[in-house]
């Protein structure tokens, strides 16, 4: 039996617009039960989030966790910071890095793992200047007009 497709819990498209990503790391997330719970029904947002590293620790900024629809008082703040769970040894060359000049931690992807686990991608970032925005939109509008214009012609 093939593995399964993970379940997709959030996406942070905007990230892709506004950084390079060098680099991504998948990471466990420590979370409470309602929180897990509402992950499940897809209750997660990661736009303007971040990740930082404190004391040999990971931790995630910024990422609204709606609360469980039939939580009761167990439902926790919604945008508490989260502790990630990486090796020692990645949190180190994370660590490293992010201390370079323009380099930072941002949240990718969302996802529940084959055993069902909650994950995150994390990617290093190099923040994007605005003609370097500019580019990268004419460049997917290129590739766009080229994919139709071979399917016109496929039809033809």
């Amino acid at each position: 039996m093939p593995p399964r497709e993970p379940k997709k819990i959030a996406n942070n498209k905007k990230a892709y617009h506004d950084f390079f990503i060098d680099e991504i790391f998948t990471a466990g997330i420590e979370l409470t039960g309602t929180e897990v719970k509402s992950l499940r029904e897809r209750g997660a947002q990661l736009r303007d989030s971040y990740a930082s590293i404190r004391r040999g620790e990971i931790f995630l900024h910024g990422v609204h966790v709606s609360p469980y629809s039939h939580g009761n008082r167990e439902n926790g703040d919604p945008d508490r910071v989260r502790r990630l769970l990486l090796h020692k040894k990645e949190i180190r060359y994370l660590g490293g890095k992010t201390a370079e000049r323009g380099n930072t931690l941002v949240p990718l992807r969302m996802y529940f793992d084959e055993n069902n686990r909650a994950k995150i991608e994390i990617g290093l970032a190099r923040g994007k200047k605005t003609f370097d925005k500019r580019a990268t939109i004419a460049e997917r509008d290129q590739k766009r007009d080229v994919e139709r214009a071979l399917r016109d012609r496929n039809k033809a």
